[in-house]
């Protein structure tokens, strides 16, 4: 039985599909790391489905008549991974396609999980492609995160606790430590704790998944870390860019359902508020398209308190 399953869920990337699928495979190779790979491909039109099948023969190819969205996307491999009369691996690595995965990074998520029974999910140290770091683990949103998004705060300020950060010293560290929550860009899951809580929320469309299921982990008992020692680079909003209107829907959309399902009265009530204020700023000089969306993001938000 593999002890990991990798789940990727493109949309035409097919290129960086290529550059991840050959970094992965390289790290697996060079660990000895027994694992299979699941691609759900959401109805890409750049050939992606062709290239996995010459390509790559021995991954699993699930081919989508439609764009099923992430959190739908990778709960389709993962029923087919879980659920009997399947070999159920020990952990899911939930992998995005435009990332290239460093050597010994899978070794390392691994241990890191094998060390600490009550961790269900593990997060990478995330690179941006021209190697800076890129914040890869957050706390869990509330205000002043929204106030970071929305208001033209002091600069200073962003890469704190204030906007959900961690200290940049404890990915230099190299040791791993307790967060709320990692992207969804790499993480890998302890298939015990998915059993506990269940797949991701398919009423987030796009963004925020992750979040909530981090959350809902917390809840029944599971730790988040963050191992600094698995680095990934991680290319960053290479879909989402081709559909920039909608993803700016899907983003305001998918954390107005977070706050309305984590927080209290009092929290959504000032969240509302600021989104607001925040999205009528934004309306002032935007183009005829945003400020429709920041009409349907507004028509959201009043819904939270």
């Amino acid at each position: 039985m593999a002890q990991l399953a990798v789940v990727i869920v493109s949309w035409n990337v097919r290129e960086l599909l290529r550059a991840c699928l050959e970094s992965l495979l390289d790290d697996l190779r060079q660990s000895h790391i027994d694992a299979g790979i699941w691609i759900v491909d959401n109805a890409s039109a750049d050939g992606t489905t062709d290239m996995i099948s010459t390509a790559y023969p021995s991954c699993h190819l699930i081919a989508s008549s439609r764009n099923l969205g992430f959190a739908a996307g990778n709960n389709l491999a993962m029923r087919r991974i879980l659920e009997p009369p399947a070999q159920v691996p020990e952990f899911l690595w939930l992998l995005n396609p435009d990332t290239r995965v460093k050597r010994g990074a899978a070794r390392f998520l691994l241990d890191a999980l094998y060390a600490d029974p009550d961790a269900g999910v593990a997060g990478a140290k995330l690179f941006n492609p021209d190697g800076t770091l890129q914040h890869g683990a957050f706390h869990f949103p509330g205000l002043t995160q929204l106030a970071f998004e929305l208001f033209p705060l002091p600069a200073r300020f962003f890469d704190t606790p204030l906007n959900g950060r961690y200290p940049r010293i404890r990915y230099e560290s190299g040791v791993p430590f307790v967060i709320d929550h990692p992207l969804g860009a790499s993480m890998v899951v302890r298939a015990a704790a998915v059993h506990d809580v269940g797949l991701m929320d398919e009423g987030y469309q796009m963004y925020c998944e992750e979040i909530d299921w981090c959350w809902r982990m917390q809840r029944a008992g599971w730790r988040a870390t963050c191992v600094p020692c698995a680095e990934v680079i991680h290319h960053g909003g290479q879909s989402t860019a081709q559909v920039r209107v909608a993803s700016f829907i899907n983003i305001w959309t998918s954390r107005a359902r977070l706050y309305a399902t984590y927080h209290n009265r009092a929290v959504r009530a000032l969240a509302s508020a600021m989104v607001r204020l925040g999205m009528r700023r934004r309306m002032a000089d935007a183009s005829p398209d945003m400020v429709a969306a920041c009409e349907q993001v507004i028509s959201a938000w009043s819904r939270v308190v």
